[in-house]
């Protein structure tokens, strides 16, 4: 009778918690069970381990093994196990040699599925495992595909191989895993994939590729009321509506938003890296440290929106995490769907909740949206071309309720543009480069003064940091009563005025700031 012990790491929400993989070789007829709230995925692995370890050329013992996975408490799900439990397997039967007894098999932790021949496939959330095995001091051992997503979260010290007889070989001998290397030329690996963008490699050794060049600003012509609360938005990280006839350029100036945001620090790019690996794509290394970018159709579910599924799965508001969550045509969204925008816009995460179990997201996007001001799309156009009844209209712009308008910082009006300033000689607008020189410099303002974008200032900080003089307060306590601006209405109109005085440059918020705070919320009503 022996036993071996193999460390590992679950999948719970954006946490991997840790995983003991005990392997029980006692007496018995043969067979092997495992125990440990194992769902079916994970019950299927012994069937993968048993014709990978006999292609492989091991021996299968004899006798009745047990696999506890620990704590039994905690679901385990996908095939991230197959790995851990032939390592267990092989060493509970002495076929690892001196790895046991030299310690060099606790001091890492493997997740990896395998292939009947004894490859191994990629899984999902290698980067969180990465992350978590390096706050516990192991080295984290996972398959090659996995390895720059890895080397992300742990650049010193995660190691990736492409089959169980390399990690047999590094456990027993000390021999170089295939991933320790620079990959080779034309390796299909999943987290090789450059997608033709230049490759680059931090400070530590990790690979990246350099972020991908957003379309460019100067191709947007006029909108000029439109590019400013762009620009406002991107500084102070504020959520943007975007109303107007088709073609005035509502979604052009949406995709070009990620070109004149500031860049991702490191932090925010791991935890967008590790939302992304999550995902049913995966994450691509590729796309390190490039804003993400999310437009969901306008069928989508709320479930697709939020999360969930069994185990519960990051939705859109978490894809996009760190970066812009695009809502073109708005209004035809069901309500119910648009409704779960509200805790997450407030709150920054977002808690799926299940009857078995529940997880939680983050979820700090930048929202930006863009609908028709009527069924038809032309109310208010210079054409008249608009039939649309009041009733008919007020039903269509009733589809976005008003505690969802109420936290939307900035509503701006997006015209059809004259043909004269969509001719190919008119002049072209400023450049996402020289926007977002300004749109960086405001945002270090903000960082220096509070640590944080104006958006996601803490009511204490807004008292704090938003103060007004009397003609400022007069301004406001008017714009209010005329507009039935609700308390939280009022509060974002002062981040969005802090955040103008800061694009500015001015250490105060003047009057001209506050007025044109409140005249980017035009879309205010009575609830």
């Amino acid at each position: 009778m022996s036993i071996a012990t193999v460390f590992s790491r679950a999948q719970r929400g954006i946490d991997a918690p840790s995983v003991r993989v005990e392997v029980h070789l006692g007496p018995g007829l043969p067979s092997l069970g495992i125990v440990g709230l194992p769902e079916t995925s994970v019950r299927e692995s012994k069937d993968r381990v048993r014709a990978a370890l006999n292609d492989a050329g091991f021996d299968w013992p004899a006798g009745r093994i047990t696999v506890n996975l620990a704590p039994a408490d905690l679901p385990k799900e996908g095939g991230r196990f197959d790995l851990p439990i032939a390592l267990g397997i092989l060493a509970a039967s002495g076929q690892l040699g001196r790895a046991v007894e030299d310690g060099h098999l606790t001091r890492n932790e493997f997740v990896g599925e395998l292939a009947l021949h004894g490859a191994l496939r990629p899984v999902r959330g290698a980067l969180p495992a990465a992350l978590a095995a390096r706050r516990a001091a192991r080295t984290l051992v996972v398959p090659r595909a996995n390895g720059a997503e890895a080397a992300l979260g742990d650049p010193d010290g995660a190691r990736s191989a492409g089959h169980l007889l390399e990690v047999c070989a590094w456990l027993r001998d000390g021999k170089p895993l295939s991933g320790d290397g620079p990959p080779a030329e034309g390796d299909g690996a999943a987290g090789d994939r450059t997608d033709g963008r230049h490759v680059e490699r931090t400070a530590s050794g990790s690979a990246f590729a350099a972020p991908a060049i957003a379309p460019d600003l100067a191709e947007v012509r006029g909108q000029h009321a439109a590019r400013r609360a762009l620009e406002i938005a991107a500084a102070g990280a504020h959520s943007l509506l975007m109303v107007g006839p088709p073609g005035g350029g509502k979604s052009m100036l949406a995709q070009r938003l990620p070109g004149i945001l500031p860049p991702l620090d490191e932090q925010a790019a791991l935890e967008a890296a590790a939302v992304q690996s999550l995902g049913g794509g995966g994450f691509d290394a590729a796309r390190w440290r490039v804003v993400p970018f999310r437009s969901p159709h306008h069928t989508a579910s709320g479930v697709a929106l939020i999360g969930g599924a069994v185990p519960p799965r990051p939705g859109e508001v978490s894809l996009a995490h760190c970066g812009v969550l695009f809502l073109d045509e708005l209004a035809e969204f069901p309500r119910s769907v648009l409704e779960v925008l509200r805790e997450p816009l407030e709150t920054g995460r977002i808690v799926v909740a299940r009857a078995a179990r529940q997880a939680e997201f983050p979820a700090r996007f930048l929202l930006i949206a863009a609908m028709n001001p009527c069924p038809c799309g032309w109310r208010g156009d210079a054409s008249a071309r608009c039939r649309c009844a009041p009733e008919v209209v007020a039903r269509y712009q009733g589809r976005i309720s008003g505690p969802l308008l109420d936290r939307i910082d900035l509503h701006c009006a997006v015209p059809r543009l004259p043909p004269e300033d969509l001719a190919p000689d008119a002049t072209a607008g400023e450049s996402s480069a020289t926007v977002a020189v300004r749109v960086v410099a405001a945002r270090a303002r903000m960082l220096a003064r509070s640590g944080a974008a104006n958006a996601e200032l803490a009511p204490g900080a807004v008292a704090a940091h938003c103060r007004v003089d009397a003609a400022g307060r007069g301004l406001l306590a008017q714009a209010a009563a005329r507009r039935l601006l609700t308390a939280r209405g009022q509060m974002r109109v002062l981040r969005v005025a802090r955040t103008l005085a800061d694009l500015a440059g001015s250490e105060r918020i003047a009057v001209v700031h506050l007025a044109e705070a409140i005249a980017l919320r035009s879309l205010d009503r009575g609830e």
